[in-house]
C-alpha cells in the first residue's frame, strides 16, 4: 500500500500574519471574506501587532478602551491594512534612508598632524609615518608626517525601500527567551510552534504511537541567518572593529532551522535534514518528507523553512544583480515622482524586479494510516514533488528547461490520481511569480505550453508574492499555506497589485487572476524557479479530495470512526487558535530540559531503548543483499 502524505497541521508568520487556521491567507482576500471571518482575521492581526490586549475577558486597546471583537476590527482595520503585507521598510528593522556605511578619506597634508588615542587602539604594526609618544598610562599622542587614510562611519539611503515584513508591532524576539538568536531562528521557533500547536494532538500522545526514529524534521533557510547575530555579524566583525561571538558561526548555518526544531521544540531523535535549493528550498525539503512517508521510512515529518533576509546587505546584493524593484524603477512604472511601496511586487504585470520578504512556514505531515488512527484533521495532501535542473545555461540566474519538466510531471501525476476532468476544471497554479520582467515571460510560457498539452483552458494562476514578497527559502511555504486557505474558503487571491497582464505574457490558455475569484478547487500546483536551475513543482490535493480517497481505501465505517476521533482533535486545535487570538501564542521552547542522559539508554541485539520514549528503536534488519552473500 502506497502511503499518502497528508498535512495535519501548519503554521508560521509572514507579512500577512499568522498562518495557522488560514489567518494569513485571509489577509490576502480580506475584502472578499464573510463579516465573521473578516472580524477574526483583523482581530488576529490586532493582537499580533499589540494594538489590543486581552484582559478579564475583554479586548483593551492602546487608548485604554474596552472593545468587542467587532469594534476592534472596525477601529483598527485601516491601521492593520497599512502595516501588513508589502510596504516601506519600517524602523523596527532599520531606517532605509540611513543605512550604516563606511567611507574612506585620503587626507593629504604638507604638514604634520597630531591627535591622541587610547594606547590599546593603536594599529599593529604602526604605519611608517607615525610617531608615538606617551600622554599617560592609557593614552598616547600620534604625530603623522604627510598623508593619512581614514575610514569613517556614514549613512546612505537604499535604492530599494520596500519589503514584505511581519506585521508592524509584532516583534518575534519578545515572544520567548530568544538569547541573541538571529531573526530567522526567532521566526523558526514561532512558526514551528504555530504548526505543532495547530495539530490539536499533544506531541507525547503522537509519540506514544511511534518509534522515535519514525519521525523526521526537514527544514532549512536559503542563505542562512544573515543578520548581526548570525553570518552577517561575524563576517563584518573585523571591518567594524568588533569581535565575532561564539554563537554567530553556529547559529548562522542554514541547517540550524531544522536543528532548533529538534533540539528545543519536539526533542526528536529521528532523522534530520536541511536541503538548500535557492528559492526552491522549501519544496526540496517537502520532497524529502513526501518521499520518506510514501516509502514508509517515516510516519511523521515536520517540514519547513524560515528566513529573514530583509537586511541592507542582502538587499543590496540582490539589487546589484538588478533583481529587486528599486524605488526609482517603481516610480517610473507609474509615471510618478515616488514609488508605490504597497504595489512593489506585480507578478505578470509591468514590473521592475522582485520584493524581498521574511517568512517562517512549517507543516506537519503524517501517513494517511496514522492520521486515521489519531483522528488528525487533514488540511490537504502532497502526493508528489518534482525537482529538475536546467541543463547547460548561459548564466547561473537564467531560466531553462527544468521547470517545464517539473510542471508537466506534476500535472501528469495529479491527473493519474484524480482524472483529467478535475485537472481541467478544479485545479489552479500558485506561480513562482517573482515580479521580474524575465519571470513573467518564461514562467507564463511554461504554464501556457503545459496547459495546451493537457487540454486545459483558462487555467487559474495566482502569485502570493504579490502580498508577502519573496523570502527566498520559505517562498513555497507561503504558497502552500495560501493554497490550504483556497481549499478551505474557495477564494483564489487575485494578484491585486497588478493592474493588467503585461503584453508579453503568454496566457492563451491561462486565467491570470487579478481579482479574488470564488471557486471550488481540488488540486493546486506550487511552482518554484530558483537561481542556478533549482526548479521544483509540488502537487497538492484538497481535503475534500483526500477524504474521498480515504473512504475508498478504508471504507465508510472506518471513516466514520475517524471523524468521531477528529471532533476532539478539532476542539483542542480550536482552543489553541482561541488562545492565540488573545495574544497567547503558546511558544514551544524547551531550553536545557528533557536532555537524554547516557544512563537512560539501553541496547540489545534487537532494540535500542530510550527511557523518555514509550517505544524502542528497532534493530531488526534483514539482509537486502541476500542474493549477493553466501549462505
Amino acid at each position: 500500500m502506497n502511503r499518502l502524505p497528508v498535512i495535519v497541521g501548519f503554521g508560521g508568520y509572514n507579512a500577512a500574519g499568522r498562518s495557522s487556521f488560514h489567518h494569513a491567507y485571509r489577509r490576502t482576500v480580506l475584502a472578499s471574506l464573510s463579516p465573521e471571518k473578516r472580524v477574526t482575521t483583523l482581530l488576529s492581526l490586532a493582537c499580533l501587532m499589540r494594538l489590543v490586549r486581552y484582559e478579564n475577558g475583554h479586548y483593551v486597546d492602546i487608548d485604554g478602551d474596552t472593545l468587542s471583537a467587532e469594534a476592534v476590527a472596525d477601529k483598527y482595520q485601516s491601521t492593520i491594512e497599512t502595516n501588513t503585507l508589502i510596504r516601506r521598510i519600517h524602523a523596527e528593522l532599520f531606517d532605509p534612508d540611513q543605512v550604516l556605511a563606511y567611507t574612506e578619506l585620503a587626507l593629504e597634508s604638507a604638514q604634520t598632524s597630531e591627535f591622541t588615542v587610547r594606547r590599546r587602539d593603536l594599529p599593529e604594526p604602526l604605519p611608517a609615518n607615525w610617531q608615538v609618544s606617551n600622554v599617560d598610562d592609557r593614552t598616547v599622542k600620534v604625530t603623522i608626517a604627510g598623508d593619512l587614510s581614514v575610514k569613517m562611519n556614514t549613512v546612505r539611503p537604499m535604492e530599494v525601500q520596500s519589503a514584505g515584513m511581519v506585521p508592524t508591532g509584532f516583534i518575534p524576539a519578545d515572544q520567548y527567551e530568544s538569547r541573541f538568536h538571529p531573526r530567522g531562528l526567532q521566526l523558526t521557533v514561532l512558526g514551528a510552534s504555530d504548526a505543532i500547536n495547530s495539530v490539536g494532538i499533544a506531541w507525547d500522545d503522537i509519540m506514544a504511537k511511534l518509534s522515535p526514529d519514525q519521525v523526521a524534521v526537514f527544514a532549512a533557510s536559503g542563505l542562512g541567518q544573515t543578520d548581526d547575530y548570525g553570518i552577517g555579524g561575524y563576517m563584518q566583525a573585523r571591518m567594524r572593529a568588533a569581535r565575532a561571538t561564539s554563537k554567530q558561526m553556529a547559529l548562522g548555518l542554514n541547517s540550524m532551522v531544522a536543528d532548533f526544531v529538534n533540539a528545543y521544540m519536539c526533542g526528536s531523535v529521528g532523522t534530520t535534514g536541511a536541503v538548500t535549493g535557492a528559492c526552491a528550498t522549501f519544496l526540496y525539503n517537502l520532497r524529502l518528507a513526501v518521499d520518506d512517508i510514501k516509502a514508509g521510512r517515516h510516519r511523521l515529518v515536520i517540514c519547513g523553512s524560515a528566513e529573514a533576509p530583509v537586511t541592507p546587505e542582502v538587499m543590496e546584493g540582490f539589487a546589484a544583480m538588478s533583481a529587486l524593484g528599486t524605488d526609482d524603477r517603481l516610480a517610473k512604472l507609474d509615471g510618478a515622482d515616488t514609488a508605490d511601496h504597497r504595489r512593489a511586487s506585480r507578478p505578470f504585470g509591468e514590473n521592475a524586479g522582485f520584493t524581498m520578504g521574511e517568512s517562517s512556514q512549517f507543516f506537519v505531515l503524517m501517513d494517511d494510516e496514522l492520521a486515521m488512527e489519531l483522528g488528525a484533521d487533514i488540511y490537504g495532501a502532497v502526493p508528489d514533488v518534482f525537482v529538475n535542473a536546467d541543463g547547460f545555461k548561459k548564466s547561473i540566474s537564467s531560466p531553462g528547461a527544468g521547470n517545464y519538466i517539473t510542471v508537466a510531471k506534476a500535472v501528469a501525476a495529479a491527473q493519474a490520481i484524480v482524472g483529467a476532468d478535475t485537472i481541467k476544471h478544479r485545479s489552479f497554479i500558485q506561480a513562482h511569480g517573482s515580479s521580474t520582467p524575465q519571470n513573467r515571460i518564461t514562467e507564463s510560457m511554461i504554464f501556457d505550453k503545459v496547459a495546451k498539452g493537457f487540454g486545459i483552458d483558462d487555467w487559474p494562476v495566482t502569485a502570493v508574492k504579490a502580498f508577502v514578497g519573496h523570502p527566498l527559502g520559505p517562498a513555497s511555504g507561503d504558497q502552500l499555506a495560501n493554497t490550504l486557505g483556497v481549499f478551505a474558503d474557495g477564494i483564489i487571491p487575485g494578484i491585486k497589485t497588478t493592474d493588467k497582464v503585461a503584453d508579453d505574457v503568454f496566457d492563451d490558455h491561462l486565467d491570470i487572476v487579478l481579482q479574488d475569484k470564488s471557486t471550488t478547487m481540488d488540486v493546486a500546483f506550487l511552482n518554484s524557479k530558483g537561481f542556478g536551475g533549482n526548479n521544483a513543482t509540488a502537487t497538492v490535493l484538497s481535503p475534500r479530495q483526500v477524504e474521498s480517497m480515504l473512504k475508498q481505501r478504508y471504507g465508510v465505517d472506518a471513516f466514520v470512526e475517524y471523524t468521531r476521533k477528529r471532533k476532539a482533535v478539532r476542539t483542542t486545535a480550536k482552543a489553541y487558535d482561541d488562545a492565540a487570538l488573545t495574544g497567547d501564542l503558546r511558544i514551544i521552547y524547551n531550553f536545557g530540559s528533557g536532555i537524554i542522559e547516557e544512563h537512560e539508554i539501553s541496547v540489545s541485539e534487537t532494540a535500542l531503548n530510550l527511557d523518555r520514549f514509550a517505544n524502542p528503536v528497532s534493530l531488526h534488519f534483514s539482509n537486502p543483499y541476500a542474493d549477493m552473500v553466501n549462505d
